[in-house]
């Protein structure tokens, strides 16, 4: 098969819309890295995004650069090993049970607002 513009266009990459704190809406690609853009309302953020792939692909192609497909959660198991000092299991494993919550979801909920808080920089 042909990796044109057209190829790369219809492939499933993940598009990550978030508001920003100046007002409006910022939408990047994962897999694209660079990939990104702003606009005043959700309905405008799609046609947008839209755009930007569509100029970052055509670029690439015509460049030479390497363009990466997505990457599917099917290589992704959801489980990792962490080590981590005695001291902050016992503070993580008191925090959760006073949150009457387990220790995974405390600590996947730690995660999960430290990585919005990335991405969002």
């Amino acid at each position: 098969m042909k990796k044109d513009l057209q190829y790369y266009m219809s492939l499933p990459y993940q598009e990550v819309i978030v508001a920003a704190k100046e007002g409006g809406y910022v939408g990047y690609i994962t897999d694209l890295k660079g990939c990104i853009t702003q606009a005043e309302t959700k309905e405008e953020i799609l046609s947008m995004l839209e755009d930007a792939k569509e100029n970052w692909l055509l670029a690439a192609l015509e460049d030479g650069i390497a363009i990466p497909e997505p990457q599917s959660d099917d290589e992704y198991s959801g489980r990792f090993n962490l080590r981590i000092p005695k001291s902050l299991h016992r503070a993580l494993a008191l925090s959760a049970k006073n949150e009457g919550v387990s220790l995974n979801q405390l600590v996947t909920s730690i995660l999960a607002g430290g990585l919005r808080t990335s991405v969002q920089k």
